[in-house]
C-alpha cells in the first residue's frame, strides 16, 4: 500500500532527494535578467543569517535536551536559499505568473527533499502513515477489545507464565493498538492521549494476566512516535508469535504535556509528572485492563528523554517500577545545563534537584531489587558515555544491570532495534517466560 512505503529507506526517499537537487539547480540556474554573483551573495547570506539567528535561539531557550544534528542546520539553510532565491527571481519577473509558479513549486520541492534528510536521519515518520497520523495498522477502539475475561490464566508462583499458557483455538495472529486519554486526576498533569497496545493473547479466552510495560517517547515527540518511527506493534507481534501470543501489555502515556514542553519527568514547577507517571497511570491501568496486578510484573522504559524519565522512576520510586529499560537516554534530566534545570524546576533549590537526580541517588542508595537493561549506539558521541556512567553507578548501588551498545546514532532506529533487544530479557524479568 502506497501509504507504507517506506520514507527513509529505499527509492522514495532517494527520488525525492534528487528531484529537491534538479529543484535547487533549476533556482540556481543563471539567467540573463538577474546577476548570478547577487543571486548567489544574498541566498548565501539569508541561509547564513538565517541558520545562525536558530542556532543562538535554540542554545538561549534550550528547547530540546538532546543536540540538534548538522543535518538539521544545514536542511534549514538550503531551505532558506532556496527562499530566496525564489522570492528574488519572483520579484524580477512579475509579468511571468506562469514562470513565478514553477520557481515557487521549487523552492517547496526543495523544502520537501530538506525535510525528508532530516527524517531519514531520525526516522521518525517510516511511512505516510505515520507522518500524516493516519490510523495506526491494526487499531480499534479500546473497549472493543477489553471486555473482561471471565476466566484469567495466572502465573504460577515462583514461575513464568508460559509454563501454564496454552494458546487456545481462534486466537488473533496479531495485537491491537488503541489511542485513549489517561488523565491524571491526582497530579493535574494535563497529558495527550495514550496509546495501548495488547497481544493476541489478551484477545484469548481464557485471558492470560500478562505483565505491563509502561513506555515513553523523546523530546520533542508524541507517544505515537514509539508506534512509528519505534515500530512497537510490529515488534510485540512478532515476539508474541514465537511465545504463543504471549508479549508484555504495553501503555504509552504522555510525559510531555505538548511536543516541545519538556517538564523533566519530575514532580517540580514545571508539572507534577512523576506522580502522574507513577500513580495516575497505573492507577488507570489496574481499573482498566486485566493485568498481573503485581508490582514484580510492571517496568518502565523509554528511549532518549523517555530512557531518562524511565531512569529517574526506577531510582526514584522502585516500589511501582523495578524494572527498567533506558534507550539512549542522558544521566540525569536536564535542560542544558545542571544551573538552569535546577532554576527551572526548583528555583534554584540544589538540595531538592540532588534529591531526585538518578546520580545523586545511585550514590547515596542501594537497589539490590532493582534490575536495569540499557542501550546505547556505536555511532552515538553524547549519550553513550553518559550510559556508561549511568551503568557503572547503578551496579555501585546494587542494581542488576545489562548494558548492550548497537550499531547506530541517537534515533528511532536505535529506539526500535534496542527495545527488541531488551525484550527476552524483560520477558524473563516480568515472569512472562521462562
Amino acid at each position: 500500500m502506497v501509504l507504507d512505503w517506506s520514507l527513509v529507506t529505499g527509492v522514495v526517499p532517494a527520488v525525492v532527494f534528487v528531484l529537491g537537487c534538479v529543484a535547487m539547480v533549476f533556482l540556481l540556474w543563471p539567467r540573463p535578467e538577474r546577476r548570478w554573483g547577487r543571486t548567489a551573495m544574498v541566498a548565501a547570506t539569508v541561509a547564513g543569517a538565517g541558520v545562525a539567528a536558530a542556532m543562538a535561539a535554540v542554545a538561549l531557550a534550550a528547547p530540546f535536551p538532546d543536540p540538534v544534528p548538522a543535518v538539521v542546520w544545514w536542511s534549514l539553510g538550503v531551505v532558506l536559499s532556496a527562499a530566496s532565491v525564489a522570492a528574488m527571481v519572483v520579484a524580477t519577473r512579475p509579468r511571468r505568473p506562469e514562470f513565478g509558479s514553477a520557481v515557487v513549486a521549487a523552492a517547496v520541492l526543495v523544502a520537501v527533499a530538506a525535510g525528508s534528510q532530516v527524517n531519514v536521519y531520525f526516522a521518525q515518520f517510516p511511512t505516510a502513515r505515520a507522518l500524516f497520523a493516519l490510523p495506526a495498522a491494526n487499531q480499534v477502539d479500546l473497549p472493543q477489545v477489553t471486555r473482561a475475561a471471565s476466566v484469567l490464566v495466572t502465573r504460577p508462583s515462583g514461575g513464568p507464565l508460559d509454563a501454564v499458557w496454552r494458546p487456545p483455538p481462534g486466537m488473533p495472529g496479531a495485537g491491537t493498538v488503541s489511542e485513549i486519554p489517561v488523565p491524571g486526576p491526582l497530579s493535574g498533569f494535563r497529558a495527550r492521549p495514550a496509546w495501548v497496545y495488547l497481544p493476541p493473547a489478551y484477545a484469548a479466552s481464557p485471558r492470560p494476566q500478562l505483565p505491563v510495560l509502561v513506555l515513553l517517547a523523546g523530546q520533542p515527540g508524541s507517544p505515537r512516535d514509539w508506534l512509528d518511527g519505534g515500530r512497537l506493534a510490529v515488534t510485540m507481534d512478532r515476539f508474541a508469535a514465537a511465545h504463543g501470543g504471549l508479549a508484555p501489555v504495553v501503555v504509552v502515556p504522555d510525559a510531555l504535556g505538548s511536543a516541545m514542553a519538556n517538564p523533566l519527568c519530575l514532580n517540580s514547577r514545571l508539572g507534577q509528572v512523576q506522580t502522574y507517571l507513577t500513580v495516575d497511570v497505573p492507577a488507570w491501568i489496574r481499573g482498566h485492563l486485566q493485568i498481573d496486578p503485581s508490582p514484580a510484573g510492571w517496568a518502565v522504559g523509554g528511549s532518549s528523554a523517555g530512557g531518562t524519565c524511565a531512569l529517574q522512576l526506577a531510582v526514584n520510586r522502585p516500589a511501582v517500577y523495578s524494572t527498567f529499560v533506558d534507550i539512549s537516554g542522558q544521566s540525569g534530566p536536564t535542560l542544558g545545563d545542571r544551573p538552569r534545570t535546577v532554576a527551572a524546576a526548583f528555583g534554584g533549590d540544589t538540595a531538592a534537584f540532588a534529591a531526585v537526580d538518578p546520580l545523586d541517588q545511585l550514590a547515596r542508595n542501594r537497589y539490590p531489587a532493582t534490575a536495569g537493561f540499557l542501550v546505547a549506539g556505536t555511532g552515538d558521541p553524547v549519550y553513550r558515555p553518559q550510559a556508561q556512567q549511568v551503568v557503572a553507578a547503578a551496579r555501585r548501588a546494587g542494581m542488576d544491570v545489562r548494558y548492550r551498545e548497537l550499531p547506530g546514532g541517537h534515533d528511532w532506529r536505535l529506539s526500535g532495534t534496542g527495545l527488541e533487544t531488551a525484550l527476552p530479557w524483560l520477558a524473563t524479568r516480568l515472569h512472562l517466560t521462562g
